[in-house]
C-alpha cells in the first residue's frame, strides 16, 4: 500500500453497516487506521473478536460494552482497550460516536 497522509473528512464516504450502525473509514496504512462510528439508541454490536488491537474513544453518547468477562458503562470521554482475540461488543444506551483505532488495520473495511 502506499503512503497517504492525508484524508479529507469531506470526501470520506459514510458507510451503513446496517442496524443502526455508520461508519466512516478516516486516516490508515498497513500498521493502523481510524475509524468513526456512529450508532442510533439501542444498537447493538454483537459479540465478536478480531486478531487486531482496538483502541475505542468515546465522542458522544452512552455505551455498555462488555469485554472479555468484564462489562463497563461508558460516556464521553471515556476509553477502552481491546486486545487481540478478546470477546467484545457494546449496546448504545444513549445515540453516540465512538472514535477506534485498530493495528493492523481491518482490510474488511476498506
Amino acid at each position: 500500500m502506499s503512503i497517504k497522509n492525508y484524508f479529507p473528512g469531506a470526501e470520506i464516504q459514510l458507510f451503513d453497516a446496517g442496524g443502526g450502525l455508520t461508519r466512516k473509514v478516516a486516516a490508515y496504512n498497513d500498521n493502523l487506521m481510524c475509524v468513526e462510528a456512529h450508532f442510533e439508541k439501542g444498537t447493538v454490536a454483537a459479540l465478536h473478536s478480531h486478531p487486531h488491537e482496538q483502541i475505542t474513544y468515546v465522542i458522544s453518547g452512552r455505551f455498555e460494552f462488555v469485554v472479555g468477562d468484564e462489562t463497563y458503562i461508558v460516556s464521553a470521554g471515556d476509553s477502552l482497550y481491546k486486545q487481540p482475540n478478546i470477546v467484545h461488543g457494546a449496546t448504545c444506551l444513549e445515540a453516540g460516536t465512538l472514535l477506534d483505532l485498530f493495528t493492523p488495520h481491518r482490510e474488511d473495511f476498506l
